[in-house]
Order: structure tokens, then sequence, then C-alpha cells
């Protein structure tokens, strides 16, 4: 067998978005727990410390509790966000399959305000094609979400 037979194929979901407000402001409605359950899901033992772990609650489906694991894995403030994003179980397929994936958040600076940059990699084809796609468009509504929050901060 070469490498190319042994390679996984993997997706990601991009969303990339401008808003007229502060990468400080982003950064809090990222970064803030009870900011983060009105935009996505209420995380419980969040905070925006590198090796801190965290869940979220979603539905379960078949084998899988509905718990997603997560680890933050890089925070530098105002400018990047990244955490382990793992859930599912493997006797499941569609819905609640096994993900091990990871979500990244990079703001920019730009004239305007604030670019913000979604990146959920990892998403392993065909296993996990049912999740990527309920979460790419999932994500793109997070992401106006999130715009709309960072607003009342200002």
């Amino acid at each position: 067998m070469n490498d190319a037979a042994l390679k996984t194929d993997t997706q990601e979901i991009v969303v990339d978005e401008v808003f007229p407000h502060a990468p400080e402001t982003i950064w809090k409605t990222l970064t803030t727990g009870e900011l983060i359950g009105r935009w996505i899901m209420v995380p419980t033992g969040f905070e925006p410390v590198k090796g801190r772990h965290f869940t979220f609650q979603t539905t379960s489906a078949g084998a899988w509790d509905g718990v997603i694991h997560c680890q933050v894995l890089e925070v530098t403030p105002n400018e990047r966000l990244a955490y382990a994003w793992k859930g599912g179980h493997e006797g499941n397929v569609g819905y609640g399959s096994r993900l091990d994936t990871v979500v990244t958040w990079t703001l920019s600076r730009v004239e305007d305000g604030t670019r913000l940059r979604l990146v959920h990699s990892g998403f392993v084809t065909p296993k996990n094609d049912s999740a990527f796609k309920t979460m790419s468009g999932g994500w793109t509504k997070v992401v106006q979400n999130i715009g709309a929050i960072a607003g009342e901060q200002d």
C-alpha cells in the first residue's frame, strides 16, 4: 500500500466575516461564558486558558450522550482562540458519529472593524459527512450571531 492509500481525506468549514466592532469586543463575545451561551450553547467549565477542558451539551443520538468535549489549545488575546471539539460515538452513523476536530477563531483588525475567521477542521470523509453538512450551515448562523451580540457590547 502506498502513502496515498493510507491518507485520510478531511474537510474544513471556513466562515470569514468583517464586523464593525473592535477586536476586543469580538474577543469578549468569543470568550465570555454567558455570551458564548447566547451564540452557540452554554459551555461548562470554559475559560480562555490553554489546556483548559470544557464541554457543551447538545442533542444525544444513539450511543452518544450529546456531550462535546473541548480543550483550549491556543489563546492569543484579541487575536486567536483554538480548541479541540470532540464528540459522537463510533457506533453511530450520520448524526452523532465520532468527531475529532479543531475550532479556530482568528481576529484581524481591519479599517472598518474586525475580520473574524472561523475554521472548523478535521472532518473525516465520508464518516463525518453528516456533521460537516449540518455544521456548515450552523457555523454561518453562529458567526452572524456573534456579530449581533458583539454589537450589543459596544
